[in-house]
């Protein structure tokens, strides 16, 4: 299944190592596009038979699978250079611009108007694709369920994926997408308070990121709102409740969820 990527910055890139070290596609057969090739070679450096070029052209002609993680501004430049044809499956992985914005411009920049009979997926992952711990989401139109489900297969070694309805990936993805940066900015000041407390970075670096594996971990494996794991914490007059009263009264919940509601755009 010859696969191609259009660009290899972080999350081209990520997409690329994640494909590389699973076994549903060849590394062979994987063809990762880019202007610089300086990132080309740090991924040819850690996956010698991954196939690098900076023709978009080049790379997407005899793929069967084409992923776009291009920036927004830049997509429309891409797709016009892209050699489509009926058969192949066109996966974009550029927030923000929809199915109907995607089918649109091939329509008015293809000759005579018409469009290739492709199947189109919306893939949102987040940067934790590198290390097969994404929570990536996903969405298709005009994809058979046995279509759904090679796409699904193929983002396996990315970490765990999930099927929406367009209208939801803008919602979905201010909690994965971009979430990722949020639980990281915690992870940021919670260690700025440990070093101002006397605990050296790299030891605080360890203690919160178990921590944070940790929460998460209760979540997925007990299947309960975060509200009944807070509560088996915060025992009466103990130190907890205090911290979570403060975290309240300098307004953490409502600048998360202040955050999640800007980003899901």
């Amino acid at each position: 299944m010859k696969t191609a990527i259009i660009g290899a910055g972080n999350m081209g890139g990520a997409i690329a190592c994640g494909l590389a070290q699973g076994t549903r596609v060849a590394t062979s057969d994987i063809v990762v596009s880019n202007p610089s090739q300086e990132k080309l070679n740090r991924l040819k450096a850690q996956f010698p038979d991954i196939q690098t070029t900076h023709s978009n052209a080049e790379a997407a002609k005899d793929a069967d699978i084409i992923i776009l993680a291009v920036k927004p501004w830049v997509l429309d430049k891409v797709l016009m250079e892209l050699p489509l044809h009926k058969g192949q499956t066109l996966v974009s992985v550029v927030a923000g611009r929809s199915f109907d914005e995607i089918l649109s411009f091939l329509h008015t920049s293809s000759l005579h108007g018409r469009v290739p009979d492709i199947s189109l997926f919306r893939v949102i992952p987040n940067t934790a694709a590198a290390i097969g711990q994404s929570m990536t989401l996903v969405s298709s139109l005009n994809a058979t369920p046995q279509q759904q489900q090679l796409i699904m297969d193929m983002l396996a070694p990315l970490g765990p994926s999930m099927l929406l309805p367009e209208e939801q990936l803008a919602a979905a993805t201010s909690l994965t997408s971009c979430g990722i940066a949020y639980v990281l900015k915690y992870a940021q000041a919670a260690m700025q308070a440990s070093t101002e407390l006397g605990i050296r970075p790299a030891d605080s670096l360890h203690m919160v990121a178990q921590t944070l594996k940790g929460a998460a971990e209760l979540l997925l494996n007990n299947h309960e709102h975060p509200a009944v794991e807070i509560d088996k914490v915060c025992t009466p007059g103990g130190l907890t409740i205090k911290g979570i009263n403060e975290l309240e009264h300098g307004g953490f919940s409502s600048a998360v969820i202040k955050a999640l509601k800007a980003s899901a755009v």
